[in-house]
């Protein structure tokens, strides 16, 4: 659960968002310049994370006393070398921010830190990821805690979609995509497993609202609906008019997460009362409305 350091809306001096040229931190920085912080947006053109001189290079583009947004990462993990680039990742960032003493630390992890359960998980479930990916994100977090005496907040989104993903995994993003071109789209399955999804605008949202109230601790982005796959193609392919056919696929392998993986978004509530997911028929309007880039 999130602890607020200022009771009401305080705009920071400086936000540096570390990977704001990405999908994530994009929307981030978007929120962010709207409500009026200057914003320092430091992207992959900037500085290499992986390179031997990146936390040299970081620390100079920061300032003490920045509050820092941390969202880079090598996504999603599929092997050991994709884990061990993303740990020397967080390593830099840790030796740029130890030099730089920011006031105010958050980390945009992931769902992924979680174990599989049967009911509605909330930030009190067990963190005991089953994937590399997972486990990336939960040793990133443990280590920004350990290695740094700063305030800590700490957010954990669910499958994130958005018109300027520049991924193509299975899921809402590719269905759009799929759908505007008229192409068949193939579920896993009957794509009748169930997931939540939420919108990059309202991850963007609920960071700003972070920055503003200097939240320390964990709450997840996830709206508490979930969908089955068929569900989402089957509305995308209603709203965007497309001819698209819709085909299901034998399955290679068990279907994630035992086909359901549901979240509570009570702690989202209690933390920011004003604040309200959109829905997912309205996040796909939305998204369809503002076109979707090519992946």
């Amino acid at each position: 659960m999130l602890k607020h350091l200022n009771e009401t809306d305080v705009l920071p001096g400086r936000v540096a968002v570390i990977g704001g040229a990405g999908f994530v931190g994009g929307a981030v920085v978007g929120s962010l310049r709207k409500e009026g912080v200057a914003v320092a947006s430091i992207g992959r053109s900037d500085v290499d994370l992986l390179a031997t001189d990146a936390a040299d290079k970081l620390a100079g583009l920061l300032e003490p006393g920045d509050t820092v947004v941390f969202v880079s990462a090598m996504a999603p993990v599929r092997n050991v070398v994709m884990l061990r680039d993303n740990m020397t990742i967080v390593a830099n960032v840790i030796e740029a921010l130890r030099a730089k003493a920011p006031a105010h630390l958050i980390n945009v992890s992931s769902d992924a830190v979680y174990r599989d359960v049967l009911y509605p998980m909330s930030e009190s479930a067990a963190a005991e990821p089953a994937s590399l990916h997972g486990a990336m994100h939960l040793a990133r977090e443990v280590a920004l805690a350990a290695e740094l005496d700063v305030p800590l907040g700490i957010i954990r989104p669910t499958l994130i979609y958005g018109a300027s993903d520049p991924h193509n995994g299975y899921g809402p993003n590719r269905f759009m995509r799929l759908a505007i071109a008229n192409e068949e789209i193939r579920l896993f399955g009957e794509g009748e497993e169930r997931r939540d999804h939420v919108l990059v605008d309202d991850v963007a949202d609920l960071i700003r609202r972070m920055v503003l109230h200097r939240s320390t601790g964990v709450i997840n982005a996830a709206t508490g609906s979930v969908h089955a796959f068929r569900d989402i193609v089957e509305t995308v392919v209603r709203l965007s008019g497309s001819s698209s056919a819709i085909v299901g696929q034998a399955r290679q392998g068990a279907m994630p997460h035992n086909g359901y993986r549901p979240f509570d978004p009570a702690n989202v509530a209690r933390a920011f009362p004003d604040f309200r997911f959109t829905s997912l028929e309205e996040g796909l309007k939305k998204t369809l409305a503002s076109g979707m880039r090519d992946a």
